[in-house]
């Protein structure tokens, strides 16, 4: 599949968005739109997932496998690290248990003896219990034709919505699996639907879509109203439809620091709040400003987030990617 760059600028724009939230938040100021960079991710991941499932033939089997394999080493990794670091007192406020590791390795919703917030031990970590919920349901969807996909995704996210709306089940994982955010993993299977269709909006349609995404996104900012999904998921909606339509259109080109972030964007999603934390420590020992902690703060995130992709993300995937295509060798060889 080609790149899309509408899609890898959003993936740039979400995790920077994600990153300024928790540089804000660490200081004890509020940036909350950035939180809406979750909800961009999620209808990304769901626009992504149908398009390379529809360009290329694969077993759910692999599937699953080629996600954790993308997925799991580097967060495996950064939960390692935080658990060394509150072994040693780094994290004082970490509360450790074996349970809720487990849980955390395996990408369970469970409480965090922390907080009692339902929350992995790597706190931003709980957007990848969505995302393998996601790429489980959506191996389901591989063992059908192509023709029954769509709707058996619509109704397996529909009866987990339904359930949340009827029943509002009080265990963890099922409190988590059945919030309305779940539908925005849907909502970017059928924009893709849309996009390999054709059924996409010129540019002035792109453009608006784009706009009336932005402004509502600034404008829920500015008079504080709260950010949940079912107000941030429609608007994430608009915004990647917007762009993907921009980009059949032939408006979007190549900005190659937008494209490196969006490509990097995993891992400073990943990594950004250890630098966070050590920044705005030192910051409030010699007494910088909050706004210039703040971008300070926002920048090391950055930068310790596009080091782990060159120095840990790239190279895991290289030896993983390695080993796989020894496997199917393996596997393809006649007895």
């Amino acid at each position: 599949m080609k790149t899309l760059y509408g899609i890898q600028y959003l993936r740039a724009f979400a995790a920077l968005a994600v990153v300024v939230f928790h540089a804000a938040e660490k200081t004890g100021e509020h940036f909350a739109i950035g939180a809406a960079g979750v909800d961009v991710f999620f209808v990304i991941s769901g626009f992504i997932m149908w398009v390379i499932s529809d360009r290329r033939p694969m077993t759910p089997q692999g599937f699953l496998l080629d996600r954790i394999r993308r997925i799991a080493p580097s967060y495996w990794l950064v939960t390692g690290v935080m658990i060394a670091g509150a072994v040693v007192g780094l994290f004082p406020n970490l509360k450790l248990t074996g349970a809720h590791i487990l849980a955390s390795l395996f990408f369970i919703p469970a409480p965090s003896p922390s907080t009692g917030d339902i929350w992995p031990v790597l706190v931003q970590g709980w957007t990848l219990s969505f995302e393998m919920f996601f790429y489980v349901l959506f191996a389901g969807a591989l063992f059908l034709s192509r023709r029954w996909r769509l709707l058996y995704l619509t109704a397996i996210f529909g009866g987990f919505f339904l359930i949340g709306l009827l029943f509002e089940p009080a265990s963890p994982v099922l409190k988590t699996y059945t919030r309305p955010i779940i539908l925005e993993f849907l909502g970017g299977v059928f924009i893709a639907e849309l996009w390999i269709k054709r059924w996409i909006a010129g540019t002035s349609l792109g453009l608006a879509c784009v706009g009336a995404s932005l402004s509502g996104f600034a404008t829920i900012f500015l008079i504080g109203a709260d950010f949940d999904e079912t107000i941030c998921g429609p608007l994430a909606m608009a915004l990647v439809y917007g762009m993907v339509s921009l980009e059949t259109d032939g408006s979007i080109g190549r900005v190659p620091l937008l494209t490196y972030l969006g490509d990097a964007s995993y891992s400073i999603y990943l990594w950004h709040t250890l630098a966070i934390s050590v920044i705005v420590k030192a910051a409030g020992m010699i007494g910088l400003s909050t706004t210039s902690t703040i971008a300070l703060a926002a920048v090391g995130g950055t930068v310790l987030g596009a080091a782990a992709y060159e120095l840990v993300e790239k190279p895991l995937r290289k030896v993983l990617s390695s080993d796989l295509l020894k496997q199917n060798v393996v596997e393809r060889r006649p007895s």
